[in-house]
Parts: C-alpha cells; structure tokens; sequence
C-alpha cells in the first residue's frame, strides 16, 4: 500500500491527503512521534507498552492469583533458600534441606545465578508468593522493553514495536508457562543480547561486543533449553551478518574484534557455573537425554491449531476435560507433556498480519528474512520427532542430548512470530505494503478455514463437538474483530495514524489478556499454595518443626520425609529449612537416587519407591538418614505395605495427611569404634545390609583388621549449609561418621590437618579421627572439588 499521491491520484484525493497529512502532523508533533521510523521516541512508546502490562498483570501482582505449579513447587523454595542462606551469612552453595544434601551451585533450578532473583534475595529475606511472581512479571516487562529497544534499532515503526512487544510477553509460551521461571527469563534477555551484537556488528564496537557476550553468558548461566536456543540464534545472527554482507570478507575482519571481545566475556562468566553442571551432569540420575525420551517432549503438529483458536482443547481447565494429543481422550500418541505446552496463541492480529505478510511476499524481505528462517528452525525443532530435523539435531548439535521437550521451542517460536507480526504492521504504517492479489487473499482465507475444519474434524473424530464449538465461536470473533480492525487502519492511518495504531495495540491487548490471562496453568489463589509462605500457619508444618525441634540435641538433627500431600509440598523443606529425605528435581545425584529410590519429586504417594539397598522404611538405611517423621498423604502401609504399626507410631493426623515417627532413626553423627569391609557395587545391586549395630559399627570400602576399641562420642559444634564442624572424645580414636550424603566436593580437615572423606555405608561421609578431643570440620569446596575431579 502507497501514499495516495504516490499513486497519482486526482487532486482532489490528494488534497485531502495533504489535509490529513497536516492533521496527522500536529498529533505527532505533540507525543514526538512526527520522527522517522528508526528515531520515535522511546519513552511514550515504553509507557504505552507498560500500559498493556499492567492490565495483563495486575491478576499477579494485585495478589489475586499466584503462578502454580513449577513457579512455587520447583522455583519459588530456591529463591527462598537463597535468600535465607545469604541473610545468614551463609554460602547457598549446598543445601542441606532436600534430597540428604544437594549441590546447589551446579545445579541449574537453584537460580543462584539468576540476576533478578539474587536481586531479589539481597532485597528480601524472606520473599513470599507475591514477590517472586512481581520478580517474574517485572522480568517479562523488561524483556518487553528490550523488544522495544530493538525494533527501535532496527527502524521499524513504533506500532510495530509494541504489537511485536505483546505477542513477544504476552503470546505462546511466555504467557502459559509463565511457570518455568529460567525459560521465561532467557527469552526476555534476548532482545538486549540482539541489540548489543547488532551494534557490534554493524559498527565494529568492542564495548558492545563486550556487552553482547556478557547478556550471552547470563542466558547460558541459565542452562535450559530455551537459553540454549537463544545461544544458537546469536551465533547464527552473526554468521548471516557476515556471509550476507556486500563485502562479507571486510564484514569479516570488522566483526572479528567485537565478537572476541564478546567470546571472552561470555567465557569469564560462564565457565565455572557451566563446568560445575556439566559435572554434575555427570553424578546425576540423567547425565543425558535419550532419543526416545527426548522425543517424548516433542509438539504434536495438532496443536498448531492453537495459533487460531486458543481454548479449543481446554487447556486452561482441568486436565480431565482437556483433549488434545496428549491427554485421556487423545491417546497413544508416545508423548510426554504438560496440557499447556502446546499453547501457541499470540493474538488474532498477529495472526493474521502474519498470514497478510507470507502471502505477499514481505516476510522474506532482506531484513526479516533471518528471523523467517528463524521461526521456520525453531519449529521443526520444537516439533522433535515428528520431523527428521529434530534427530539430526540431536545428534549433531551439542548440548541438545541435555535436555528433554523439545516444544520448549515454542518460547522463541512466539517470540520470532511476534517480531514477524511488528514487522508487517511496520510495513503497513510506512506504506510500503504490498497489494494483496486476489489468489493471496484467497490463500490467506483458505488457510485460516483449514485451521478452523481440522478443529471440526477433530472434535466430530473425538466426540468433542460439545466442547470444541464454543471456544470456536469466540476465536472467530476474535479474528473477525481483527479483520476489521486491519480494514479500519488501512482508511484511517493516514488520517489518525496514532489513533489507528493505538487501536490495534488495544485489540491485541484485549485479545491476548483474555485468552492468554490467568487459568488453570498459570493461576492459583494464593491460599491454595499458602504452605509455601515463609511465614505459613499451617497446622502440619508447625506440628512437624515443634517436633524435630523437640528431638534436636548435640549430634541428632533428625530428618522428616513428606509423600503424597500433593504438587506444591515436596519442596517446602528449603522455604523452611527442614531437613528432609526427599524434594522435587528433575536433576538428582545419582548416588543417592540409587540408594534411597528418591524420584524426582514426591507430591503423590505412587513417587516413593524403595530400592535394593533401603527396601522399606524399616531398614538401616532410613535409620541412617535420621528419618525420624514421615508425613504422608494416605496411610504409611500404602505406601509401604511391608510396615507394621507398631514400627511406625501414628502421632498426629492433621487435614493433610498422617505423620508418623520412626523411633529407631538414629543420630546424625555418630562415633564408630568398629569398622567392616563391604562391597558397597554389591550391596546397592542386591542389598542386605548388615544386621550391626550402626551406631558403634561402619560399612566402608576398605577396611583393616584393627583390635577392640573403646567407646569415644562426637557432637555437632557447626552445622552450616557448606560448613559442618563436629567434636570428638575418645580413648583410642575412631571413625566419625556424619549421616549427610556423600559428594566428591567436600573436604575435611582434623585439627586443622587435611584428611580424606571416607564413603561411610555406601551413602554417607566419614573421617577416621585420632585418640583424644578432635575437632573436624567439613566443608563444602565446589571449586577445589571440581578441579580435583577434573584433574582425575
């Protein structure tokens, strides 16, 4: 579409052209928007767009609703436990409080090295629901700014930037998995990364480069597979702007001092938080993903129906009604996902100006063109197994093999789709669109009714009529609303470009707060979640911390374990510092997984299970946990049908569920004056612990005949995350054992000497000290650890 007079309209045209023109001026003129493209002023344009986030927001951050689900079961007790730790003057580092121990500098879901959450933590000691979720969305608002920033330097239109900006927060992924907290944060940290190596790029700037790498390395410190992926789009964005310059041998040499500058930047920072993964990576239950379970994550091409009609299967309600692949009603499809992962919604507009710019050709313009290729990668990957691409990726591309789910794709396909959207509105405002023929108008047509009779089909297939129609209907109002607000604009930006392009930002926002707003995926009342307070009255909690408060003497700390009370509780022991056997982590040591059967997470009763080495909780293991209360959501013999109930004492039963005491736990340091050989490859493969008495006896690897010796007795004088220090009194000396989990990264020291730390009862920690009083102190040593392992 061109300027009237471009065309050669008769005067009369032209003159109200010009009329309207002079209008046009005096608005803008008035809000700073009279610029070219490339100079529209930031600031109004950011406040527009704040505007849009406020009403998408405010569900969150008026208190109303909380992010469910792996916001508070996974994320939310990580920001609380760091920022705990660091209010006590303690290293983070380790956490005592999950799993019998856990690395948490290694592993990815603590946040440590997560900018807005170490903020965060440093502000607040004790952040509640409602803080983390204002951390999260005031993070998608800045990648919204960002967006904004770099639409702003590629030129385009100002309208552009803010539609782009809402599908960018607001769309696909970024609005139903709000969720995974470091997916959401890579991407909105991509827009900063692409405007710095832009101006590197294009102007040869080390700073920038420098500043490029730095963004980089933050997105890589994430480590996910949505930062991964960000990561491959820098590279391959500046790889087109070298191999597509005019001169892409001088493009070369420009580019090689910022991109090192970049290089090196991105090293510094990355380097000790990624080895420190990697060789987790290493100790844990999945040092890598398989093919097949890989693409098991992968997105069913049905539901790129989402794209048109948002609620067709009913992801925002219970996962019984929900009936896309994969759920009950659309089975067998060898997937593995949550029912909102396939959500690609990014508004009808958007949409539609999409299928307007494939159709004419503007999409494959020069300067999109690598965002096109884009979005066409990110979806072949993000559908895994359903295409070749994905296998081959898998098993060239590094890193891939890390990760499971492919469909965490779709964070950048509505991403890249979004900034295709701002693009085409830019080339309508500019008047530089195209006219659409007559077979691109029916093509356009064709697709979008294609989209709407798969979904018929569907249902019919399905027996969903019933549920499919109505969110049919209000796609189609949607869109229909679209249509003509994109009729509107193309008579009225002439006249009231500003009105015009304020009209469609409105729709949008509209469009995407009502379909892509709270649900069942994203949104909870904060009392369903209350356990998870730091300062929470619930009645089981407070039961459990008065009791092992009750039994806490000189070298017993004992432990708790909480099965099956349901998704949000497995975590709750790093919000309040209880010490307990199990959590919620995809990423476990291997060791311990192996010994206790401890699964990812243990919200339903059906994730315990038990192992060779400790087959019951009526085992030695257990014992040596200190696993003194077991709460449980049904009854213990459920869960454990070996118990009896005299074992296991009922002492409570609260509205959540059972707590149980295991009277035999046993102290978390003990003094041993015996020591016994034992295959421990053995004793994890078949079991049979040794009927001993663990309290005066230990199980190590090697261990020489030695003659009777006397009793000795230890006690705790530290027990820190990193830092455990213990006393010792005996005649002839001994074996002190600590009941923590073994890891190859602490070290001990004797009255000051250096001294190796036994594998105590295939599980534990244990240090021979001498005759006398000793003092030993354990400490956990990440850097030095890991160097060591390295070295071999």
């Amino acid at each position: 579409m061109v300027p009237p007079e471009a065309k050669g309209t008769p005067h009369v045209s032209s003159l109200r052209y010009r009329n309207a023109e002079a209008r046009r001026g005096r608005a803008e003129v008035l809000l700073g928007l009279d610029e070219a493209p490339a100079a529209w002023p930031f600031l109004p344009v950011a406040a527009l767009f704040t505007l849009a986030w406020v009403v998408f927001a405010w569900p969150w951050l008026s208190g109303a609703y909380t992010i469910p689900w792996d916001a508070k079961a996974q994320f939310a007790p990580q920001v609380q436990f760091l920022a705990a730790s660091i209010a006590r003057g303690e290293s983070p580092f380790w956490t005592p409080h999950n799993f019998a121990g856990h690395p948490q500098i290694a592993d990815p879901q603590s946040l440590i090295f997560s900018p807005p959450f170490l903020i965060l933590a440093l502000l607040d000691n004790a952040p509640g629901l409602w803080a983390i979720d204002t951390t999260v969305m005031l993070s998608v608002l800045a990648g919204g700014l960002g967006l904004l920033w770099l639409v702003r330097e590629l030129g385009w239109h100002w309208a552009g930037a803010v539609i782009a900006a809402l599908g960018f927060c607001f769309g696909a992924s970024m609005a139903w998995r709000l969720q995974h907290f470091g997916q959401v944060l890579s991407l909105a940290y991509l827009p900063f990364a692409l405007v710095f190596l832009k101006r590197a790029l294009e102007r040869s700037s080390w700073p920038n480069g420098l500043y490029a790498g730095a963004v980089a390395a933050v997105i890589i410190i994430g480590r996910d597979q949505v930062g991964l992926l960000c990561i491959y789009l820098l590279m391959a964005y500046a790889v087109w702007h070298i191999v597509t310059a005019r001169d892409w041998q001088n493009a070369l040499r420009s580019s090689l001092l910022p991109l090192s500058a970049g290089a090196l930047a991105g090293i510094a920072l990355i380097a000790i938080p990624l080895t420190l993964t990697l060789l987790l990576a290493g100790q844990s239950n999945r040092p890598a993903i398989d093919y097949a379970g890989a693409a098991a994550g992968s997105l069913h091409p049905a539901l790129v129906v989402t794209t048109l009609i948002p609620q067709l299967f009913g992801a925002a309600g219970e996962m019984e009604k929900f009936w896309g692949p994969p759920s009950f009603t659309w089975e067998n499809t060898g997937l593995f996902t949550a029912q909102n992962v396939g959500q690609l919604y990014i508004g009808a507009l958007p949409i539609l100006l999409l299928i307007v710019g494939a159709m004419r050709g503007v999409l494959w313009d020069r300067e999109v063109r690598f965002f096109t290729v884009c979005l066409i990668v990110v979806t072949l990957y993000a559908l895994g197994g359903f295409t070749p691409f994905f296998r081959v990726a898998y098993e060239i591309v590094p890193g891939v093999k890390l990760f499971r789910r492919p469909a965490d794709a779709t964070f950048l396909m509505g991403g890249l789709a979004s900034l295709l959207a701002g693009y085409v509105v830019h080339r309508m405002f500019s008047w530089t669109m195209p006219d659409g023929r007559p077979w691109q108008r029916a093509a356009g047509i064709a697709l979008v009714a294609f989209g709407f009779v798969f979904a018929i089909g569907a249902a019919v297939a399905l027996d969903r009529v019933h549920r499919a129609i109505p969110p049919m209907l209000i796609a189609a109002g949607w869109l229909g609303a679209s249509i003509l607000a994109l009729r509107i604009a193309e008579v009225r930006k002439a006249l009231t470009p500003i009105a015009t392009g304020i009209g469609l930002i409105a729709l949008i926002a509209a469009d995407v707060t009502w379909n892509n707003g709270p649900n069942g995926a994203t949104a909870l009342p904060p009392a369903a979640i209350e356990i998870l307070e730091p300062a929470s009255r619930n009645q089981t909690l407070a039961f459990v911390r008065n009791q092992l408060a009750r039994t806490a003497s000189a070298d017993r700390r004992d432990r708790a374990e909480f099965i099956g009370l349901g998704f949000h509780w497995p975590n709750l022991s790093l919000t309040h510092s209880i010490e307990q056997t199990l959590g919620y982590n995809p990423v476990r040591l291997k060791l311990y997984v192996d010994g206790t059967g401890a699964g990812d997470s243990a919200g339903s009763a059906g994730q315990r299970k038990f192992t060779k080495l400790m087959p019951s909780y009526r085992s030695p293991i257990a014992d040596l946990l200190g696993l003194r209360y077991i709460v449980s959501g049904v009854p213990l013999e459920k869960i454990d049908p070996t118990v009896r109930a005299a074992d296991f004492p009922l002492l409570a039963r609260t509205p959540d569920g059972d707590i149980y005491e295991n009277p035999r736990a046993l102290p978390r340091v003990l003094f041993a004056t015996r020591t016994i050989a034992a295959d421990f490859v053995r004793l994890m493969a078949e079991g049979g612990m040794p009927d001993i008495d663990y309290a005066t006896s230990v199980l190590l690897e090697t261990a020489a005949p030695r003659p009777e010796r006397r009793p000795g007795r230890a006690e705790i004088e530290r027990y820190t995350n990193t830092v455990v220090a213990i006393v010792t009194d005996s005649p002839d000396g001994g074996i002190l054992v600590l009941n923590d989990i073994w890891h190859p990264w602490w070290q001990a020291t004797v009255n000051g000497e250096s001294t190796p730390i036994l594998r105590a009862n295939v599980l534990f920690r244990a240090v021979a000290v001498p005759p006398g009083k000793a003092r030993v102190v354990f400490r956990f040593t990440p850097l030095a650890g890991a160097w060591k392992q390295v070295r071999g």
